[in-house]
């Protein structure tokens, strides 16, 4: 399956609009982060509180995304985004009134906090309404196998994509408007979008939860999965980190963005090409070479390079990038309990957020102490980590299909198939 035929087979499942709505909708994720750190480095001169206001939001997202999910796995997506898109939107706002007051750093860093509790999560809950769509739908066997695994291709594509245009837009907005005009962009696409997202006839409705261990979220195959989801954050933060590094040795500061895109772009094609591979490639396969690829392709990064030979390094190093990571939620589709598979993608990702939060701090006193080789040195054990793990903990057996597990939740007012 090309990837022409991985989107048209998305667009014949649910359509166009879509596609479309989820990535709008999390777009003011990424764009929030940079916003925010922009804002408050030029309104206050410092960089520290800065990280501090950003990282106050990364921490509240993480810790307020899985608690949204579960909420809507429970009661359906349509309220609870809807709610706390909505909410979020004017919360960012107050978060940027704060700042133009100059308000203290530590009402600053509740307010941040705040609002990233109630930041909805738009791609786990997205990936969750395409596998419900899917499960629901006259596919079997084969034909669902590769269904779920393009959502999973073009789920990832999305996020790639909004990681990277969200902090180009919040680039633009800041030329030419101010970094205020850039969050407050952020809180509006939030609202706007968010709602539509919420509203879209798509939305499933809430399940009735499993009994006893069925339901349970606390088990091996889906807890190991946040490990080397945790390790691909640690590699997204050395990784930018040591590009920053090195486009400022090198003189070229404003080109940092630009390269760290370029790996953003093949990590897309290359997750989408994940559906192209045969179903009998399987999931764990597919992390464990992924995986090895993160650890290996870093090796040309401790190269001497210029800007030229560094990007052509990291565009090839992408293409590990996606497939690690569509693999790993194609995994939680697996292991996750149906009507907490909201939930259990949310908690995966969280671990990917803090990881690249953690990974940031760290790796900015290693490119102090020995330069971007320094940084780059925490993507090489990201990967590294995740390979040992993936290879010798993580079992094949823990993701088969169980033929006797529901096809779809139940939803919990009437009886029948969520959707």
């Amino acid at each position: 399956m090309s990837p022409v035929q991985t989107l048209r087979r998305m667009n014949r499942i649910a359509g166009w609009p879509l596609l479309l709505a989820t990535f709008l909708a999390r777009l003011p994720i990424s764009m929030t982060l940079i916003g925010l750190l922009t804002l408050v480095t030029v309104t206050t001169g410092s960089v520290a509180a800065a990280g501090l206001v950003s990282g106050a939001f990364a921490l509240g997202e993480a810790v307020g995304g899985p608690i949204i999910a579960r909420f809507a796995d429970r009661h359906g997506q349509r309220l609870p985004v809807l709610v706390t898109a909505l909410v979020d939107a004017a919360l960012i706002a107050l978060l940027v009134a704060a700042v133009a007051v100059d308000a203290p750093l530590p009402l600053l860093i509740v307010l941040a906090v705040v609002g990233g509790l109630c930041m909805p999560q738009v791609g786990p809950m997205a990936r969750t309404r395409w596998v419900v769509l899917i499960r629901r739908g006259p596919e079997r066997g084969v034909e669902r196998e590769r269904s779920v695994s393009a959502a999973m291709s073009v789920e990832g594509v999305l996020d790639e994509a909004s990681f990277v245009l969200g902090p180009a837009l919040v680039g633009v907005l800041t030329l030419t408007l101010s970094p205020t005009a850039s969050v407050l962009g952020a809180a509006v696409l939030l609202g706007v979008f968010g709602s539509v997202f919420a509203l879209h006839p798509t939305a499933p409705a809430g399940s009735v939860p499993e009994r006893g261990s069925e339901g349970r979220i606390a088990r091996p195959a889906l807890l190991i999965l946040t490990v080397p989801m945790f390790c691909q954050g640690l590699f997204f933060g050395g990784m930018s980190t040591g590009v920053t590094a090195f486009a400022d040795n090198a003189g070229h500061g404003d080109l940092s963005g630009l390269m760290y895109a370029v790996m953003g772009s093949s990590s897309a094609v290359a997750g989408l090409m994940m559906a192209s591979l045969p179903v009998g490639f399987t999931l764990t396969a597919r992390v464990r070479v992924a995986a090895g690829g993160l650890a290996l392709l870093t090796l040309p990064l401790y190269l001497d390079h210029g800007p030229v030979g560094l990007a052509v390094t990291i565009f090839v190093l992408g293409i590990a990038i996606g497939p690690h990571i569509v693999s790993l939620f194609g995994l939680i589709e697996r292991a996750a309990p149906p009507s907490r598979l909201s939930q259990s993608m949310a908690i995966v990702l969280s671990c990917l957020i803090l990881g690249q939060a953690l990974g940031s701090m760290i790796a900015g006193s290693l490119a102090d102490l020995h330069g971007h080789q320094g940084a780059f040195g925490l993507a090489t054990v990201g990967g590294a980590i995740s390979l040992v793990v993936t290879v010798l903990v993580m079992r094949g057996r823990w993701y088969e299909r169980d033929p006797k597990a529901p096809e779809v939740p139940v939803t919990k007012d009437t009886g029948v198939s969520a959707g």
